[in-house]
């Protein structure tokens, strides 16, 4: 990111922040230094009028002659704006003056919205995952590196963190979890809108001493679907849009193979909840329908609104993210509690801006430059 780029970003969170606040809910740590400043602005701009009146009485023989400008020409209705960088300036002095009194808000409430997504990520950990799974990309940009192994496990782990870091680098503020599954599913973090604490928790299961002390040998992902449903229950998100379940797996399901699970039974729970589920089914060299329980699970997945993808290899799995992040986006709505945050940056930066742009205009516009 470019420093141009990035003073954008500022400025514009800070135009947003600036958006957000009235000034009824402002206070101030240093409210007098503010007035004090005040008096002494308007003291010297009164002793510099004074003082141009005083010498302009005296020097009354350097005055120049210039001859009458005819009345019949009248004056341009338009002349007004020679005086814009004057306004500019005033106009960035009471803002100046804001920002010196330091501003700050008291605890306040907020309900922000923005636009995102409700992702519940769930990464298959059975033993079954030890198998190897070529994919030099995505393992170069994670920060996990696990050990060097190529198993399909650290392959998910790699190509989730992927995932996240495209989600933190747009626009998005969503809500993610993370589920860790075998023969059961267990819930390794809630649903959180601190993309970092994710990024951790799959640095911490990437592990490859954590991976072996992993206790389900098995895969059954009925029930890693279910805990995911259950988890957006118990976050009361059912009736929210945008709700997803993002599911990494080498799709060899114990429940489907030996137990004979119907395509209902193994994503009712999502359908009936509408959560399209998003399954990545990561097994080497091994295209759609070469697994037993492809067929079952495609056509599951696909009940629910979302797509199976048969990863054989690295660029299926890199599709399978692009296209999860491409998906429609609903809206999140987040409660924010900020206590004594503070408030000049958007005033200095809106009083720097009015007098950086009345000095550009005086330097590059003669027009601005002409006699009143």
């Amino acid at each position: 990111m470019g420093p141009v780029t990035a003073f954008l970003q500022f400025a514009g969170s800070q135009f947003a922040d600036w958006r957000g606040t009235h000034v009824s809910e402002l206070h101030f740590w240093s409210r007098g230094t503010a007035w004090l400043s005040l008096v002494g602005f308007v003291s010297a701009v009164a002793l510099v009028l004074l003082v141009r009146i005083a010498l302009g009485r005296r020097n009354t023989r350097s005055r120049v002659a210039l001859p009458a400008v005819l009345s019949g020409f009248g004056q341009s209705p338009m002349a007004f704006i020679r005086h814009a960088p004057l306004v500019l300036v005033l106009a960035g002095v009471p803002l100046f003056l804001l920002a010196l009194a330091d501003p700050y808000t008291a605890l306040t409430q907020k309900r922000m919205s923005f636009p995102g997504r409700r992702i519940c990520l769930m990464i298959d950990a059975s033993t079954s995952m030890v198998r190897w799974f070529e994919a030099p990309t995505l393992r170069k940009a994670s920060a996990s590196k696990p050990g060097g192994s190529e198993a399909a496990f650290f392959t998910t782990v790699a190509a989730a963190e992927r995932f996240i870091r495209i989600r933190m680098e747009g626009k998005y503020r969503d809500l993610i979890s993370l589920v860790e599954f075998g023969d059961q599913a267990y819930v390794v973090t809630p649903f959180t809108s601190d993309y970092d604490n994710i990024l951790l928790s799959l640095s911490l299961i990437g592990d490859f001493g954590e991976f072996l002390r992993f206790p389900d040998q098995g895969t059954i992902i009925t029930r890693a679907v279910e805990q995911g449903t259950r988890l957006f229950k118990a976050f009361n998100f059912l009736d929210a849009s945008g709700n997803i379940l993002l599911l990494f797996s080498d799709g060899e399901d114990a429940g489907v193979i030996t137990q004979g699970k119907t395509t209902a039974d193994v994503v009712n729970e999502a359908i009936a909840a509408k959560i399209p589920v998003y399954m990545v089914r990561v097994n080497h060299d091994k295209g759609l329908g070469q697994i037993i329980p492809d067929a079952v699970w495609k056509a599951a997945v696909e009940k629910t609104g979302g797509r199976f993808y048969a990863a054989a290899n690295e660029s299926t799995i890199l599709q399978a993210i692009r296209d999860v992040d491409r998906a429609s986006t609903g809206r999140i709505d987040v409660k924010q509690y900020v206590t004594q945050k503070p408030r000049f940056a958007p005033f200095a930066l809106a009083a720097a801006a009015c007098w950086m742009l009345a000095l550009l205009l005086k330097l590059t516009v003669p027009y601005f430059r002409t006699f009143p």
